[in-house]
């Protein structure tokens, strides 16, 4: 066994005592390290498992959909919203049942869905499509204000042309001639030139006539 000089003991003596005083903190330092990575490929395990239960149920829904019953297709789609709502399926789910809902009678639940995606997607494009969609359900309850007010909201620049065709016949609604116009032509101009539904947002323009 070596024998330390009296430098070397006076280090060792030093860092013992330095030890006793701050293992503590140490230790828990690093518990706390391994417990966040623990806990992190568990919030990982736990989410992998939340995603293929969601699935299975929006799979579920996707199969309503054929039967064209509104109450199995909302609760499908209410199973999927309430159980796995951080989920990407949930607000897939929502805006399908909004779907069937805007086209049947029931266009409260309708603007319900379609806001719950607005308020909890956590992908821009898809609250982008349930701000058009709740903007349109309004327009046809002559809400202009409201249905302008979604319109304005910050989008995906992908989502330009839809935003300003919507606005055009919202102010042409209201009778705002020269505005829906101008934005008809900004429409045009955003939409992709190959796309057929430049030819509708032109009968528009030709509707409104020339401006005067």
């Amino acid at each position: 066994m070596a024998v330390l000089d009296s430098q070397e003991q006076e280090q060792l003596e030093a860092f013992m005592t330095w030890w006793k005083e701050s293992r503590s903190q140490i230790l828990g330092g690093l518990l706390i390290v391994v417990v966040a990575v623990g806990g992190w490929r568990g919030w990982q395990y736990y989410q992998r498992q939340q995603a293929v239960e969601a699935a299975t149920l929006y799979q579920q829904l996707i199969q309503q959909l054929a039967s064209n019953d509104a109450k199995r297709i909302n609760d499908a789609a209410a199973a999927v919203m309430d159980k796995y709502s951080t989920t990407a399926y949930a607000a897939r789910a929502a805006l399908l049942a909004a779907q069937v809902n805007e086209q049947g009678s029931d266009k409260t639940r309708a603007k319900a869905q379609l806001q719950w995606v607005i308020d909890h997607a956590g992908e821009d494009a898809l609250k982008s499509v349930a701000r058009l969609r709740l903007a349109a359900v309004l327009l046809d309850e002559k809400n202009y204000a409201d249905a302008l007010k979604l319109l304005e909201t910050k989008h995906p620049d992908s989502f330009d042309g839809l935003y300003a065709d919507l606005r055009g016949d919202v102010l042409s609604a209201q009778g705002k001639i020269d505005e829906a116009r101008s934005s008809y032509k900004l429409a045009y101009e955003k939409i992709d030139a190959q796309s057929m539904y430049r030819n509708l947002i032109q009968m528009k323009l030709d509707a409104l006539g020339t401006a005067k």
